[in-house]
């Protein structure tokens, strides 16, 4: 099944967007907390806490294999599936990202009324 996103557009360009020292930023779209990390000349998007003690991701870093780590407890999260790689199990909700001509876009599913039966 092919999932349907509905877009929203965050920046201009990526210069717009004021991320951190360590290549985090909280950003808030769609009445929804989201974190937003740059790594390897890509830009994510995932949720805004951790799913495992509520840390915020913001507050943690991307390491070179591209994995965001939790501030809390260091557990570490795969950017491009959400994937806990450091092994508890955990699983951390992604937001496609794409840039166009027109700007910089997140993506947030489409839910119908048969997705939720």
């Amino acid at each position: 099944m092919h999932k349907k996103y509905k877009w929203f557009k965050i920046a201009d360009s990526e210069g717009d967007l004021p991320f951190a020292e360590n290549n985090l930023l909280i950003f808030e779209v769609n009445s929804k907390k989201i974190t937003l990390a740059k790594h390897a000349a890509q830009i994510f998007g995932c949720a805004y806490k951790c799913p495992h003690a509520s840390g915020i991701l913001a507050d943690g870093y991307v390491d070179v294999m591209g994995n965001l780590i939790c501030p809390v407890h260091r557990y570490k999260f795969n950017l491009l599936n959400g994937q806990n790689t450091s092994g508890e199990g955990y699983y951390l909700k992604t937001y496609p990202v794409k840039k166009t001509e027109e700007g910089i876009f997140i993506g947030f599913e489409e839910k119908g009324f048969f997705d939720f039966l």
